[in-house]
């Protein structure tokens, strides 16, 4: 899709199941329809053509997202890819090894992807091809834990430069028990998933934060929360990285319908920002001339969203 140098968005539609090319005009096209269960991570490498995608699998909540009552999910969800036409779509990581995959993170210069196991409680990392899939952080054991929210891993996303590789812990919805992490890239010699001595949390008591970008430019993180409305909940948000943690925490802009994904352009200085509602939402992270998001398209239940230069 041309989109005259301002990139194209791609975001994932959970409900129908689909991968949308979006651009900043809110023009838009259907890439890949008929995607498997509920899709929800994306990210997109414009050097190769290729969309990497996450499926969480069954025993999925259709409206909330949040996991539902009664049995423990069969943690059989799915990392897929396709070229940006929608031919060659496979199968990366196959039901069994991925768990409930929720945001993903590239690092195309290593050969890995990243991404967080909602129910198996994992931070995990896996080779571009799907092999050598790693465990690299775990918060509980499956499925034991599994009930319990605040173990719950859901947003990710990688500081190469720092060494560093950040994530959130949601907890309950509306609970206000939502957390942020960050370890390093790689396992701690001689320590396990479960045991690392490198985890940090940087900021706890979150109404309930979901999917990560950062601002390399200015060392800032940004990442959505969907939590309850009265307690800065459903808003986009930043804070600073330092050496000892995130400071100067802000709300930058408030109403999301559940807000689940969040994609920074940081040439153009905005975010973009998905919910559970629909809606693509813009953000000028610069001037903040206005409190309030520009909407830029309204389509299905969305998830995961990703900027590309293509």
């Amino acid at each position: 899709m041309a989109t005259n140098n301002s990139g194209t968005l791609y975001v994932l539609q959970a409900r129908p199941p689909a991968i949308i090319a979006l651009a900043p005009d809110g023009s838009h096209e259907v890439v890949l329809a008929n995607l498997t269960r509920t899709p929800d991570g994306i990210k997109v490498d414009a050097a190769t053509q290729t969309i990497y995608w996450t499926n969480m699998g069954t025993g999925i909540h259709l409206v909330d997202d949040d996991p539902m009552p009664g049995p423990i999910p069969a943690n059989d969800g799915t990392i897929e890819c396709a070229r940006l036409d929608g031919s060659g779509h496979r199968v990366l990581v196959p039901s069994g090894q991925a768990g409930t995959p929720k945001e993903i993170a590239l690092d195309m210069q290593s050969g890995h992807m990243y991404w967080c196991d909602r129910e198996g409680m994992r931070v995990m990392r896996a080779r571009l091809d799907g092999s050598e899939v790693t465990e690299l952080v775990r918060t509980g054991d499956f499925p034991r834990d599994t009930a319990d929210a605040t173990r719950h891993c859901v947003g990710i996303v990688l500081d190469k430069a720092n060494g560093h590789l950040y994530w959130t812990q949601k907890g309950p919805p509306d609970a206000g028990e939502g957390r942020i992490f960050r370890a390093g890239l790689d396992l701690p010699k001689g320590a396990s998933p479960a045991q690392r001595p490198d985890v940090e949390c940087l900021l706890s008591g979150l109404p309930e934060p979901i999917d990560l970008d950062i601002d390399y430019r200015d060392g800032m993180l940004y990442w959505t929360d969907r939590g309850d409305d009265t307690h800065d909940g459903n808003t986009l948000n930043r804070a600073k990285i330092t050496a000892s943690g995130l400071v100067a925490h802000e709300v930058l802009a408030r109403g999301l319908k559940e807000g689940i994904g969040v994609s920074l352009d940081a040439k153009g200085r905005r975010a973009f920002v998905t919910d559970l509602g629909g809606n693509v939402s813009e953000f000028d992270i610069d001037t903040k001339k206005t409190s309030h998001f520009t909407t830029v398209a309204h389509l299905g239940v969305l998830t995961g969203i990703d900027y590309a230069e293509i």
